[in-house]
């Protein structure tokens, strides 16, 4: 049975947002997920500009450990590129003694020029990096003391104190070939935006990944997927266009990081159209949002699309309300999740 978790970007619209609401919002959301049963909460990672103001998810996965006591936590995803590698895993695995087997571990190799210029990163090899990272990982939790030397990284024989005993399952972020033969050949569990599309471009994704797999040997079996959907219970026909608007912002904010278009304007990112983007009557016919009964359906649509096992739900947008994603929350768990199981048998 798919499972179903909440995914925080922790983001803001209006200038003069306060971070610490923001961040103090999250953890509200995240208590009230795992009151609803959602089996995990993820944390998005990136800087610079008001899209996301968690530079950590780290940080956000401890602290709601401590806020929580049973919902799975992991960041959505670490940018490996952008940190000392050495460090990293010392912190990985202080996260895994303190989180236990809560602990879900996604990471990716970034894709934000916006973020790598200001890093002195080159993201033209970030995918080479995070092969790397994975390859020294494997040495350094493996034994008790190791040495490695890389093109990136070179370390004589150490230990990492914070070594822990069992390795957190592993999810990787990205919809490209290499990424998804990457978590093909370790074991990792894939995971892909579904942006503004519906299920006909989930298909074509799932189609895409399973080739992949099977140029790995592994074909044959089923494999898990995570899958990151917006969602927005709502009470009216305005209250939706009011969401999907705010989700298509969103949506022009990351495109714009993506492909170097960004337009700013002191810490905030300014909002521009995208070529060829999807239209708000498009959004609605393909998103999770409207009543209780949309909402279903098109989430069913969604996993059986994509047989996806797990979707992150995108719940909170940049410049949606705590109202909504209260609401939303509580009726998922109550109304929506029932509806899905009994419709997917």
């Amino acid at each position: 049975m798919v499972s179903f978790g909440l995914f925080c970007l922790m983001g803001y619209r209006d200038h003069g947002a306060s971070v610490a609401k923001v961040l103090g919002d999250t953890v509200e959301l995240v208590r009230r997920a795992e009151a609803a049963g959602f089996e995990a909460a993820w944390f998005a990672e990136h800087h610079f500009s008001n899209y996301c103001v968690c530079p950590s998810p780290l940080l956000m996965v401890n602290y709601c450990a401590a806020a929580t006591s049973r919902i799975k936590l992991g960041p959505a995803v670490i940018v490996v590129p952008l940190y000392h590698p050495i460090r990293l895993l010392a912190e990985i695995g202080m996260t895994a003694a303190l989180c236990g087997d809560r602990l879900l571990l996604g990471i990716g190799s970034g894709y934000q020029p916006f973020e790598f210029e200001r890093f002195n990163v080159d993201l033209g090899q970030s995918k080479e990096q995070l092969d790397e990272f994975l390859a020294l990982m494997d040495r350094a939790f493996a034994e008790e003391t190791f040495a490695f030397d890389g093109r990136f990284t070179s370390i004589p024989q150490s230990s990492i104190s914070t070594r822990p005993v069992t390795r957190p399952e592993i999810w990787i972020a990205g919809d490209s070939e290499a990424t998804h033969r990457l978590a093909a050949r370790r074991g990792f569990v894939p995971i892909i935006t579904g942006r503004s599309a519906g299920p006909d471009y989930l298909a074509n994704q799932r189609a895409r990944i399973d080739a992949s797999f099977a140029k790995e040997g592994r074909g044959d079996a089923p494999h898990p997927l995570g899958i990151l959907r917006f969602l927005c219970v709502t009470e009216s026909e305005a209250e939706t266009r009011d969401y999907l608007t705010t989700a298509r912002h969103q949506l022009r904010l990351a495109a714009a990081l993506r492909n170097r278009r960004q337009m700013v304007d002191g810490g905030m990112l300014v909002e521009t159209p995208v070529e060829n983007e999807a239209s708000l009557d498009e959004m609605a016919a393909n998103l999770a949002v409207g009543d209780v009964e949309t909402v279903t359906a098109r989430l069913v649509a969604d996993i059986q699309a994509s047989r996806a096992s797990h979707l992150m739900l995108n719940i909170q947008t940049l410049g949606s309300t705590m109202t909504q994603a209260r609401r939303t929350i509580e009726l998922f768990g109550r109304e929506v999740r029932p509806r899905i199981e009994r419709a997917l048998g």
